[in-house]
């Protein structure tokens, strides 16, 4: 229990304006007592309001429904906003995944897009999509004890079934990279079941709702302490340890053909290398994976 005037005279403002805060508050879903002695918070909702990452709410921008986070991002990238900007939402209505597919963005799901200003070499960009489906797999493990893993190039899976995605587009010119922009889809407390049957949500795997909040914000901690050349270098050799591709039977789907052989290991771009059925080896940078 917080007083009136403890925050009026912690703040500078006005105990009328204090009340006026904490309606404000409520209508957006948090439970605050108010009583004579003060104001007590009962509970809050589990939605990415930007003061609910302490340090980070200037770089946060939270919106219940955009058309895609990568949309939003890419203009405020193009704009100048600062490194490890965020831009998240409740819901996506022209969300996408690789191929221009459609990726279900209900309510109850975590859709964000990432700002990055990486000073690395163009070549290496790549690196930040596996680091980024590597932070994620262990950060659904270390959080909530789920065997998350990571299918190349850059989905997570449990069980066989796709948790979540991602997406990245780079804008450069020249040598020097302007920005990368990683999206990433969680399937978190909605049910992708009944369009995709090969998708699964964390909801559906442990019978219960889970914190979208906590999600996020283990996951920006754990990937900015990542996010320096020395660690990229050993990037690809720590998601090997984590995926469910190497060593299995796949088909990969490019834009020009399919191909199908045995994942038999990553190049230090990650670029996939398959054994084709005639003995020969051939390396696949990009393109839809299927086990």
């Amino acid at each position: 229990m917080v007083s009136g005037e403890v925050l009026s005279d912690t703040l500078g403002i006005s105990r009328v304006s204090i009340w006026k805060h904490i309606r404000k508050l409520q209508a957006l879903g948090y439970r605050i007592d108010s009583t004579p002695k003060g104001y007590r918070l009962i509970d809050s909702p589990d939605a990415p309001f930007p003061w609910e990452f302490p340090g980070r709410e200037g770089r946060m921008h939270y919106m219940p429904e955009v058309t895609s986070t990568m949309a939003v991002a890419r203009d405020m990238a193009r704009k100048g906003c600062p490194h490890l900007t965020v831009v998240v939402a409740d819901r996506q209505t022209q969300g996408r995944g690789r191929l221009k597919r459609r990726w279900l963005s209900d309510q109850g799901g975590l859709y964000f897009t990432t700002v990055l200003r990486p000073e690395i070499p163009i070549a290496l960009t790549p690196r930040l999509n596996f680091l980024a489906s590597l932070v994620l797999a262990r950060t659904v493990q270390q959080l909530f004890h789920i065997d998350a893993r990571v299918k190349w190039p850059n989905d997570i899976l449990v069980k066989g079934k796709k948790l979540a995605g991602m997406l990245s587009e780079m804008e450069a010119e020249a040598d020097l990279v302007n920005f990368v922009n990683i999206g990433i889809g969680v399937n978190v407390n909605n049910d992708p079941t009944d369009k995709e049957p090969g998708a699964t949500s964390l909801k559906n795997l442990g019978g219960k709702s889970f914190p979208r909040k906590k999600l996020l914000a283990g996951f920006l901690d754990a990937f900015e302490k990542r996010l320096d050349p020395l660690s990229l270098d050993t990037v690809i050799s720590e998601w090997k340890r984590y995926t469910v591709t190497l060593n299995q039977p796949v088909r990969v789907v490019t834009r020009r053909e399919t191909t199908e052989g045995i994942a038999v290991d990553l190049d230090d771009t990650g670029a996939l290398i398959l054994r084709l059925p005639d003995g020969t080896q051939k390396k696949i940078v990009s393109g839809d994976c299927f086990q």
